[in-house]
């Protein structure tokens, strides 16, 4: 990392904000294989990529899927909407494949995320050096000031529950082409994984758009599934299993596997529930344990031994 293009994107991006620079002792940055940089969470006990590398992770889970680079060529302007925008990865991988092959394209934006704290520390850090200057910089600005208008860019940062959040962009009738849905583990963060919540992720999809994430939990794709969407896996990027995609049209997913399509018969396929969408996360995980007690669904256990015992 280049101490003084640290020190122009951290000054630069206070200038824009009209704030001081934040303190760098809430997160420690960790480097993963391809060279980028992650946080890790101490309050959810994860790292927010996988290590095998967080630039790739972003390109080849969340804006391959998505088609990002053919959206771009084929529209004049390109909606986004990164649940769990954390620190801007997904959206700056985005950008760039959009600019790299139609530098005139608009992007509409909207991101969002708990606090402001990760994003700005990301900036600080200068986190997101791995992208072009440009895009770092427009980021920075959204990191500070939540909201960015320039003539091909405009962006929101919406701070606070996105399970309350997400309901005004219901409201409004929003629509994004892409969708990058990228919570902390369900188990750990299972409230933004329940079929109530994903329900209103889906309304945010438009009826031509493609959501993607880095999860392959059953509980996760059923809650898509009961959503309305057709389902697809994301192989590659380091991961030993496969993301998920999802889309109201069913042409061109890459289909389950077997062992995938027979793993949403077991009981690990029973959702996350939160009806009020107020729910604690313990609550939450309480409650689809006693329904996984009284399902007759087959065990995950007896799943997991089928399939070992087909790749001895």
């Amino acid at each position: 990392m280049n101490d003084s293009q640290h020190l122009d994107l951290s000054d630069a991006a206070a200038s824009v904000s009209g704030t001081p620079r934040l303190p760098l002792n809430q997160f420690t940055p960790q480097l993963t294989e391809d060279g980028s940089f992650t946080f890790f969470s101490v309050e959810f006990q994860e790292t927010f990529h996988s290590s095998f590398g967080a630039k790739q992770e972003a390109e080849v889970r969340y804006v391959e899927p998505c088609l990002i680079k053919q959206l771009a060529v084929q529209q004049s302007t390109v909606r986004i909407l990164d649940v769990c925008y954390g620190l801007g990865y997904n959206s700056a991988a985005a950008l760039s494949a959009i600019w790299s092959v139609n530098p005139q394209c608009r992007v509409e934006l909207i991101a969002l995320e708990l606090t402001a704290d990760v994003p700005r520390q990301a900036v600080q850090y200068n986190l997101l050096a791995s992208w072009e200057c440009s895009i770092a910089m427009l980021l920075a600005e959204l990191a500070h000031k939540s909201i960015v208008t320039k003539e091909f860019f405009q962006a929101r940062l919406i701070l606070g529950d996105a399970r309350q959040t997400i309901q005004k962009l219901v409201r409004e009738g929003w629509q994004a082409d892409a969708i990058f849905l990228d919570p902390f583990s369900p188990p750990k963060c299972p409230q933004l994984w329940t079929v109530e919540f994903i329900a209103l992720v889906a309304q945010c999809l438009a009826p031509t758009g493609r959501l993607a994430t880095y999860s392959c939990a059953a509980a996760v794709r059923t809650a898509l599934l009961e959503a309305g969407l057709n389902l697809g896996s994301i192989t590659g990027a380091g991961r030993k299993s496969p993301g998920t995609l999802a889309a109201f049209e069913y042409k061109s997913l890459p289909e389950f596997s077997t062992r995938e399509q027979e793993h949403l018969q077991t009981s690990a396929a029973i959702p996350y529930r939160d009806r009020t969408l107020q729910a604690k996360p313990e609550e939450i995980i309480d409650n689809r344990q006693q329904e996984q007690q009284r399902s007759k669904m087959k065990s995950t256990s007896q799943w997991r031994k089928r399939w070992l015992k087909s790749n001895i």
